[in-house]
């Protein structure tokens, strides 16, 4: 049996799982999730009532309608890191935009738990990346580096009898030749 194809004996909420692990690695879950339940309290306490014994603690305001566009946002937004994946990056810095006027429209940005929510899920989803996409790491890595600085050349020294002005067609010395993989960009050490 493999993990990725169910078996004849397979309980369907051993495959339903499975499937669903599957369909959350490909995309900011966590992010969407988070960003979802932050938008919840942002659009529910300025039309909720709170009871505390007989007290009744009604947390209307004048901006009752922008908190409830706010939190309805921040949900689509949400639902749009989780079926949208390639626009997470906008989704995210949406999502970080609308916390901060929260804290200002809506209640202290729904008593700060929906603020805190929204500016930790708008964050996961611009920092997260596609599976498969990081870097090369370990001895892998570091020999393919290591390949790279052995194969590049030097450049030329103006004045060199190597070309005309000192310079030949292989030469390159703005740094943004393909072959070194630099693209202008130097780093130390």
């Amino acid at each position: 049996m493999s993990a990725k194809s169910p078996g004849p004996n397979d309980h369907f909420l051993t495959v339903y799982r499975r499937k669903f692990r599957a369909w959350r690695g490909s995309r900011p879950f966590w992010a969407g999730l988070l960003t979802i339940l932050g938008g919840v309290p942002i659009a529910y306490l300025p039309y909720g009532n709170i009871k505390l014994g007989n007290l009744t603690l009604a947390l209307a305001t004048t901006a009752g309608a922008g908190s409830l566009i706010i939190g309805v946002l921040l949900m689509v937004l949400g639902l749009t890191m989780w079926f949208q994946v390639h626009t997470r990056v906008f989704a995210g810095v949406a999502a970080i935009l609308l916390a901060l006027v929260s804290l200002v429209v809506s209640n202290i940005g729904g008593f700060l738990v929906g603020f805190l929510l929204a500016l930790i899920g708008g964050a996961l989803g611009i920092a997260w990346g596609e599976p498969g996409s990081a870097p090369a790491k370990g001895a892998r890595g570091a020999r393919a580096a290591k390949g790279r600085t052995e194969n590049r050349s030097e450049p030329a020294v103006a004045g060199a009898p190597n070309g005309v002005d000192g310079a030949s067609a292989t030469d390159d010395l703005s740094a943004t030749s393909p072959v070194d993989g630099t693209n202008g960009r130097h780093r130390a050490g």
